[in-house]
């Protein structure tokens, strides 16, 4: 793994010329999207989003309150119109929520226009990362390992779309970016 002060200017600035499209991250709760995504987004010196932020900014409401409120489908319409409002904005880095990669219209908007990097961890890592915040609609009524289990094995074959696969478990979140840097210079 390269040190981010070992890549040099101009990989960098080769980099983002060839960069003409969005990064997209997606994967389960807990895989590190929004902070790995905001580092990311610093080292390239582009905007960065959170598609979770950006809906309860545009709903005056937390996520959590639209599910309960709403429902899971009704959120997810919303979530699709705002990420397709993210590609077409030109941000840099976007993080979306851990469903969002799941919906075919969304994950089809996204391959189309973005470049999909999954951030997947193992089922230990997720656990350990979520149980740090109460507000994940999705591990409320239940036993998060099992409940983290069960999504992984369901989400994971779409997922799998992604162009880019990035494992991060334990990595610390400058690595894991770097490393995404390194797969995306490669992708392109």
């Amino acid at each position: 793994m390269t040190e981010a002060s070992e890549f040099s200017a101009e990989w960098m600035a080769d980099l983002r010329r060839r960069l003409d499209r969005p990064i997209v991250l997606v994967g389960l709760m807990g895989s590190g999207k929004s902070t790995i995504g905001q580092r990311l987004a610093g080292m390239l010196g582009v905007a960065f989003a959170d598609s979770d932020r950006e809906i309860e900014k545009a709903a005056a409401r937390t996520v959590a309150e639209i599910f309960a409120e709403f429902g899971e489908p009704y959120f997810r319409d919303g979530e699709r119109r705002v990420i397709a409002r993210l590609l077409e904005s030109g941000s840099g880095v976007i993080a979306t929520g851990g469903g969002a990669f799941v919906d075919a219209e969304t994950r089809a908007l996204v391959l189309e226009r973005a470049i999909a990097v999954w951030l997947d961890a193992d089922i230990e890592t997720l656990v350990t990362r979520t149980a740090r915040r109460d507000s994940r609609p999705l591990l409320k009524d239940g036993d998060p390992r099992e409940i983290l289990t069960r999504l992984h094995d369901l989400r994971a074959p779409h997922y799998a779309e992604a162009q880019i696969r990035i494992e991060t478990n334990d990595l610390p979140h400058h690595l894991t970016a770097m490393t995404i840097l390194e797969a995306v210079h490669q992708w392109l």
